[in-house]
């Protein structure tokens, strides 16, 4: 299955907080599901950068020591994808918006993060995605 490194809190939005855009500088042609895998780094500045912009839309962010890391956490559904000028909501401006749909946390499951998209063996999530 296709796997995704996303750092935190973001990977925790996409999943637990409707997060249904997904900013990236190049595009996915890609349609279906995903697994999002939570970067096993994240600095506290990164960090609380994503608190204060998720809490400027609304959305109360877990403490950084309760996020998995280096695990993945989840599925999505990829849509779509557009480039966007400006942003608003999660867009941001001058990034490639994968759309996402239909969020499913598993049970997290400890895996190496890579660059770009990934394969992660079926056989290691079947299981946990079913």
């Amino acid at each position: 299955m296709k796997a995704l490194t996303v750092r935190q809190p973001w990977a925790w939005a996409i999943i637990c907080a409707n997060k249904n855009i997904e900013n990236r500088v190049w595009p996915i042609h890609y349609r279906g599901d995903i697994l999002i895998h939570a970067a096993s780094k994240c600095t506290k500045k990164e960090y609380l950068q994503a608190k204060e912009f998720c809490h400027s839309i609304g959305v109360s962010v877990p403490e950084l020591n309760s996020l998995s890391r280096g695990q993945i956490i989840g599925v999505v559904t990829v849509v779509g994808c557009q480039f966007s000028e400006t942003g608003a909501g999660w867009g941001m401006p001058q990034q490639f918006h994968w759309h996402l749909a239909n969020p499913r946390a598993i049970t997290p499951i400890p895996y190496i993060g890579q660059l770009g998209l990934f394969d992660v063996p079926d056989e290691l999530v079947r299981e946990a995605v079913a």
